[in-house]
């Protein structure tokens, strides 16, 4: 990214109205969301800074949309794995305008629409990428709904095609299933035909059973038990997101051949909050290391194998382009509708993280930048 100065700070925490105040005077042409120490919302901060300039090779993008995820949380932590040192601007994915490009950059005009999930920096008003960072988004398409295609969507997609490799007619239980990488798998699963089981909180059943899932209120009953009962030998694939020590549950209703498609550890968080420091954190990576190994010599070829988007992109560049395209074109036809749980204004990001943190929310929370908060 091009050289930025930061000249003002604004806490987030103050109230709405001080935050609704022009936050950029003169030369400050840009906000982004910083943290220079790792903790609860309370350390997220604005700052305003001067507009970056994109190098050789690289775009500036006028962001529209961006989300916030359980990535930002654990970022905002300190325990994401690929949490950098010193200070660093939160947001994973983004979608926006090329607004201008910098030397050497072909085949991008400025007005395009575009999309990339950067994994830092995308919390802000403007950002510079690599040219080749960036995904078309077709012509129209809302940038709420658009942003939820890049992490939410893209997770659910490669988890379910290239990591499980499902089929039609296979069953499958997806574990928080009413929030927005679950929506997204129970659209995805519904579209080839797949018997689904979610997990769910009560409040919620209702939103996975709209869905075309059997729901499974995950603090009334176990899940274990309940797929035993409902089916003759176990699930083909489960997807979690939860970790720890949940992962061996969900291998327990596995049938013979079947997957545990594990992508996160969401039980590291209570109420948004680092639960027990790292060394819960990294009890549960060791965990699903633990787990793996026990997989493969048990009986049954059952597997636990771990997802993380940002290494199979940085792996597969080519597959990340060609899958997120499909997905607009999915967006496009109208085959696929993600669920938006609030749209907010980049102010409002502190409020954003809270709301995620309640373990309410279904759907995605989207931030909206720029001139879009109007």
């Amino acid at each position: 990214m091009g050289s930025q100065l930061s000249t003002a700070v604004v806490d987030t925490s103050e109230t709405s109205e001080a935050r609704s105040q022009p936050l950029h005077t003169g030369r400050l042409l840009n906000r982004r969301v910083a943290i220079s120490e790792r903790g609860g919302p309370d350390v997220l901060r604005i700052i305003g800074e001067r507009m970056p300039e994109p190098a050789a090779g690289e775009v500036r993008v006028k962001i529209q949309a961006t989300g916030v995820s359980f990535a930002d949380l654990l970022m905002r932590e300190g325990v994401h794995p690929e949490t950098p040192q010193g200070t660093i601007t939160l947001g994973w994915d983004l979608v926006g305008v090329v607004d201008k490009l910098g030397p050497n950059v072909t085949g991008l005009n400025e007005g395009d629409s575009v999309a990339a999930l950067p994994m830092l920096g995308a919390c802000a008003d403007f950002i510079c990428l690599r040219a080749a960072q960036l995904v078309p988004v077709p012509a129209g398409l809302d940038p709420a709904k658009a942003v939820a295609m890049v992490l939410n969507y893209m997770t659910a997609y490669q988890m379910m095609h290239r990591t499980a490799k499902v089929k039609p007619g296979q069953t499958v239980l997806i574990h928080g299933a009413a929030g927005g990488i679950g929506t997204a798998q129970l659209q995805l699963g519904g579209l080839i035909g797949l018997i689904m089981y979610g997990t769910a909180s009560q409040s919620s059943l209702d939103i996975v059973k709209d869905l075309g899932a059997i729901p499974i209120d995950y603090k009334a009953s176990d899940f274990v038990q309940e797929i035993a009962s409902r089916t003759a030998h176990g699930v083909d694939a489960v997807f979690d997101g939860i970790g720890g020590s949940h992962v061996w549950q969900s291998f327990k209703a596995l049938d013979k051949g079947g997957v545990v498609v594990a992508y996160g550890l969401t039980s590291s968080l209570r109420g948004g909050r680092l639960v027990a420091g790292l060394r819960h954190r990294f009890k549960g990576l060791l965990r699903l290391v633990l787990y793996g190994l026990a997989a493969a010599v048990l009986p049954g070829n059952r597997k636990i194998i771990p997802y993380s988007i940002q290494r199979r992109m940085w792996r597969h560049p080519d597959d990340f382009r060609e899958d997120l395209t499909a997905l607009f074109e999915l967006l496009d036809s109208g085959k696929i509708k993600p669920i938006i749980a609030a749209r907010m204004p980049l102010a409002d990001v502190k409020k954003a993280h809270e709301m995620l943190a309640s373990g309410s929310v279904v759907g995605k929370i989207v931030l909206l930048c720029g001139d879009q908060n109007a």
